[in-house]
């Protein structure tokens, strides 16, 4: 049984950032080139080590290791850094560091222009984060806003906006703006019409407020009213709860276990093994993991997760995932610099919110039925990938997934933490090739990989856990007669608009991607 000591991040990933900072290192330059303090200077396809630029900073911060530096040192960083761990650093153009006036603006430059079958960007996981913020939101999952989880059904004019669901004493919460309603306007915008850049702006800037404090104002129409009616919220350091509902649907043929479990955050393990022990006391036989809303977080409890599921005898001794690097790292995690090696199913808990060492308890099913959306993505795409590893059954309900068997360790400088493509995961099998995402089989249009199920659009005229609920009624339907409704769903060409920007879309706009991107990552632990 491996040992976990600390977080880092993977997408799968990123940890205790100094620690695995100072275990990380450099490396990896196609040319040595010894750099101080005084200005680098740039020679094409010639790489100086990491080490050199690291904690050179234009705005050093007190107490931290950051020296004295300029703009020009956190870029000649980001450019060794990206050539040494980037998945496809061959794909990235090398420009001159000097020629960007920042080191977000450089950063945005170094990654691959290439595109997956579908047509969608190869790497659409690219983005930053301040620190701080990070490590806040990592650790205990706080993060500033309402509390509402945004439904973008349609992006673009004319925009479809609901709310999934709201966190328990959150601003959400206290305004009743409950699962199913549709945001009209905010702060005076047409939300459904508006298409000019300052509008779009502004309804932005609305749903994902900067800091805790911000107050905006919303027209709302909630679900099953003809009427509107107007709120105001104010943002706030609102706890994620990562599992939100656990309970038990009495059928004819048996008890079936729901469990709605929205990120793979530390609390996240506490609250997976009391439901595993719930439904293991109430005697269930079957199992609706509801992973819609679910962007990823740690890689470790997605395996304890498929574990507590499918139980020891499917997975003792197997792989859940494995790392592959770039070729220039094939034995040798180039961050940690640990021997690379896979994450098996974990048993234990690993000590993120339950003692270290328990014996995790077990369903021991046959099959598992997983809901999914577009915003089911990395982590909670690992334990479909993991699971059927082990040929263990996966029965997919829902949309496409979003498309990302890619992880990162995010790495702080500066300030700044930088999310870039390190890794890939694969299963048992050795397959991770699902870029663009998990379908149902009877999905229409362009589709990723296939997975037995039921294509079924997101129901917001039923709450969340409701046995009429639309794709829990199709679980369970699918459940006994092995047939699926009229396929519903989205496919990976209706995803497009994500990538592929169009007038006035909401997508555009680097709130959108920054605070969603946040959400779709694979956490590892700086042991593995």
């Amino acid at each position: 049984m491996k040992k976990i000591n600390r977080l880092s991040i993977q997408l799968f990933a990123a940890a205790s950032l100094t620690t695995l900072l100072a275990c990380g290192g450099g490396g990896g330059g196609d040319g040595s080139v010894a750099i101080g303090t005084s200005q680098p200077t740039w020679t094409a396809g010639v790489f100086a080590d990491e080490s050199s630029f690291k904690n050179l900073c234009q705005s050093p911060r007190a107490g931290t290791s950051d020296r004295q530096g300029t703009t020009l040192h956190e870029n000649h960083w980001l450019r060794s850094w990206s050539n040494n761990t980037y998945l496809w650093y061959d794909e990235i153009t090398d420009r001159d560091p000097a020629l960007s006036s920042t080191a977000l603006e450089y950063f945005a430059l170094l990654k691959t222009e290439a595109t997956t079958p579908s047509g969608n960007p190869k790497d659409q996981f690219h983005f930053t984060y301040d620190t701080e913020e990070w490590e806040q939101l990592q650790q205990s999952g706080v993060s500033a806003g309402y509390g509402a989880k945004w439904k973008i059904v349609s992006s673009a004019p004319p925009r479809e906006i609901r709310v999934a669901y709201n966190e328990p004493n959150s601003p959400a919460a206290s305004a009743n703006l409950d699962r199913g309603a549709e945001i009209l306007e905010i702060d005076g915008v047409d939300v459904v019409n508006a298409g000019d850049q300052a509008s779009v702006n502004t309804i932005n800037a609305g749903l994902f407020p900067a800091g805790a404090g911000e107050t905006h104002t919303f027209t709302v129409r909630d679900i099953g009213s003809t009427q509107t009616r107007s709120i105001s919220m104010t943002s706030a350091a609102v706890t994620s709860s990562p599992v939100r509902m656990v309970n038990t649907i009495d059928t004819p043929t048996g008890k079936v276990g729901y469990i709605l479990f929205n990120s793979h955050i530390a609390p996240a393990e506490e609250g997976l093994v009391n439901a595993v022990n719930q439904l293991s006391n109430e005697g269930v036989n079957d199992l609706v993991l509801d992973l819609r809303y679910n962007g990823g977080g740690l890689l470790a409890i997605a395996s304890q997760l498929a574990y507590m599921i499918a139980g020891p005898t499917p997975t003792s001794g197997r792989t859940f995932d494995n790392l592959t690097f770039n070729d220039k790292h094939t034995t040798t995690n180039p961050v940690t610099g640990q021997a690379l090696s896979p994450t098996p199913f974990y048993d234990r808990s690993l000590g993120f919110s339950v003692t270290e060492g328990q014996q995790l308890p077990f369903l021991n099913l046959n099959r598992v039925f997983i809901l999914s959306t577009d915003n089911t993505c990395s982590a909670s795409e690992a334990i479909i990938n993991g699971l059927r590893g082990v040929d263990f059954e996966v029965i997919l309900i829902g949309s496409t997934t979003c498309g990302k068997p890619y992880g990162f360790y995010p790495t702080d400088n500066c300030g700044t933490t930088y999310f870039t493509i390190q890794f890939r995961g694969e299963n048992q099998k050795g397959f991770g090739d699902y870029a663009d995402g998990f379908s149902p089989a009877n999905t229409s249009g362009t589709i990723g990989e296939v997975v037995t199920g039921c294509s079924v659009a997101d129901d917001f005229s039923n709450p969340l856990g409701d046995a009429q609920e639309g794709q829990i009624a199709a679980a369970l339907s699918y459940r006994t007669t092995g047939t699926c409704p009229t396929a519903t769903g989205k496919s990976v060409s209706q995803f497009a608009e994500k990538s592929n920007n169009q007038d006035g879309s909401l997508f555009d706009s680097e709130i959108y991607r920054k605070r969603t991107l946040l959400t779709e990552n694979r956490i590892l632990t700086n042991s593995q």
